[in-house]
């Protein structure tokens, strides 16, 4: 009767064993399963969605942004053990290195010493594909067409220059190695930023505890080129939420793996921005130009000072009331206002604005009325000048006439609401170089603009290619927070015929895009089809 006990009691153990066991895995799944649980924002909007009803449409957004985020964080998961494998293999192969110490040589040589002679030469090649590269300096470049630009991307879009007929200014990556490729540089730079070396001018005495380690969330923005001969190099820029210090990471692909280039602490607390604005006339655009100026530079930024050089008498009183009404509203007085009494002259406007400042060393950015710009952009103008080593020239975002593009609109929405990346409400403006920022020793060095240049436009091009020429790194990229609204252009009788076309082929550019333009030339067409299709629709009734 004693066997039988014992056989019971091992089975119950066994089966006590068997339901920890299955209590373990299942603690095992969860916890696995809330690492990988896509995050929401605590409000559980959407832009373009807040204040709306949570339809359909809102549901299907909001679960496509809750699997891509699972599929970057799967993929993140992936490379991290890859990574893991990877030291674990390094591991081995220093095992196996301290046995082939003793191994015997081959023709004189040790196999341990061939292996890292091509170990060595690979490193030298390739860091010699940096050297090359544009990275740390300008090279020299014969035309404005020479530039390489960057494309600017967040960790969900990308801004892109070169579109065609299939891609968008804006756009998420569709393709699976683009988005892999951007997800794989942003953490790159967080383990160059999280675990520094020696390189990095860290304090040795600082401790992982008093580091303060950055994540994904604290990517802002980034830039990337390929030199086709060379290989890839990355800006990447990251900040804290409550803080004005960026981290700023350079890694270039050699085609090959990832090589840091360096990783330095940007302050731009102290940064001042110089905005020069050249002006004649046009003072109801003045007016909006001050509206943005002081939604975004006195109540958001606070360090800037604002340069108007204006030309001529008509509307110079109306010009000082405006600014001095903003200076009363909002107790802003770090502005000056030149005056020339003068045929206007954009360089000239720009050059005198820069000779006006009379504080040493100071970050200047050319503007002009017609340009909206945000906070960010304006953060985007520090991190990619530095005086005596690069000069940011962005490439702008031109919108269409909102008379077009918002055609079947009673009147078109407020500006605010037209600043959107899209192929029917805008292009990117690549053959400008009017928006610059730059320092003023770096502006007086090359000897500033071309004042023989009358009127608007070529002025900017001279000074472009006088840093091309120059070995200053010329930063060229869309950047998403800079758009030139749209005006009406006027094409003067006085032109000669070859100007006047160039005139109205500008002015159709501007005008609004292919498929705009294509309605409007086939309106007559369109609106016969239409009739036609009320006659017929009629006679069937009636019949």
């Amino acid at each position: 009767m004693r066997m039988p006990r014992r056989g019971l009691v091992i089975q119950a153990r066994t089966r006590w064993l068997l339901v920890g066991l299955a209590l373990l895995f299942s603690l095992v799944l969860l916890m696995y399963l809330l690492e990988c649980a896509p995050q929401t924002d605590g409000n559980g909007s959407l832009p373009g969605v807040v204040g709306e009803s949570m339809g359909k449409e809102y549901y299907q957004a909001l679960l496509q942004e809750q699997e891509e985020h699972y599929q970057n964080r799967a993929t993140s998961l992936k490379r991290q053990i890859a990574q893991l494998k990877q030291e674990l293999q390094e591991m081995s192969d220093k095992l196996k290195s301290l046995q082939e110490k003793k191994s015997p040589k081959v023709n004189g040589m040790n196999y341990q010493g061939t292996k890292e002679q091509t170990s060595n030469d690979l490193l030298e090649f390739l860091h010699s594909q940096i050297d090359k590269a544009e990275v740390s300096v300008g090279a020299k470049l014969p035309s404005e067409y020479g530039v390489i630009p960057f494309e600017s991307f967040t960790s969900m879009k990308v801004f892109q220059l070169e579109m065609g007929l299939t891609r968008h200014p804006e756009e998420k990556p569709v393709r699976k190695d683009k988005r892999d490729e951007l997800v794989e540089v942003i953490e790159a730079g967080l383990e160059v930023i999280n675990n520094p070396d020696e390189e990095d001018g860290q304090d040795e005495d600082d401790g992982v505890g008093d580091r303060q380690l950055y994540s994904e969330n604290d990517f802002i923005e980034g830039y990337y080129r390929t030199e086709r001969d060379k290989g890839t190099q990355y800006e990447l820029f990251y900040k804290k939420m409550d803080g004005m210090e960026y981290r700023h990471v350079t890694l270039f692909r050699p085609f090959g793996p990832l090589m840091k280039v360096k990783s330095e602490t940007v302050d731009i607390s102290r940064s001042i921005i110089n905005i020069i604005v050249p002006l004649a006339g046009r003072t109801e655009a003045f007016a909006q130009f001050m509206q943005n100026f002081r939604d975004v530079c006195i109540h958001q930024d606070k360090r800037v000072h604002l340069t108007v050089v204006y030309f001529g008498q008509d509307g110079l009183s109306e010009v000082k009331s405006i600014l001095e009404s903003v200076a009363r509203e909002t107790d802003f007085h770090n502005y000056t206002l030149v005056s020339l009494n003068e045929e206007f002259n954009r360089g000239r406007g720009l050059d005198m604005g820069a000779r006006a400042w009379e504080k040493g060393e100071v970050l200047m950015f050319f503007c002009d009325v017609d340009v909206y710009f945000t906070a960010e952009f304006l953060n985007s103008c520090r991190l990619n000048a530095e005086p005596g080593k690069k000069v940011f020239y962005p490439v702008v975002f031109s919108l269409y006439n909102p008379a077009i593009v918002y055609a079947n609109q009673d009147i078109p929405p407020p500006v605010e609401q037209q600043l959107v990346h899209k192929k029917d409400s805008g292009f990117w403006r690549d053959f400008g170089f009017g928006m610059t920022c730059q320092y003023r020793t770096d502006f007086l060095t090359v000897g500033g603009f071309d004042l023989e240049v009358k009127g608007w436009g070529g002025e900017d091009v001279h000074l472009y290619r006088k840093y091309l020429h120059g070995d200053l790194m010329v930063v060229r990229t869309p950047v998403p927070g800079l758009f030139h609204l749209w005006h009406e252009k006027h094409c003067a009788d006085e032109l000669t015929p070859e100007q006047y076309r160039m005139c109205i082929q500008s002015k159709a550019m501007n005008e609004a895009s292919h498929s705009h333009l294509g309605m409007l030339v086939f309106r007559d067409e369109i609106e016969a089809h239409l009739r036609k299709q009320a006659y017929r629709t009629n006679s069937e009734a009636a019949g």
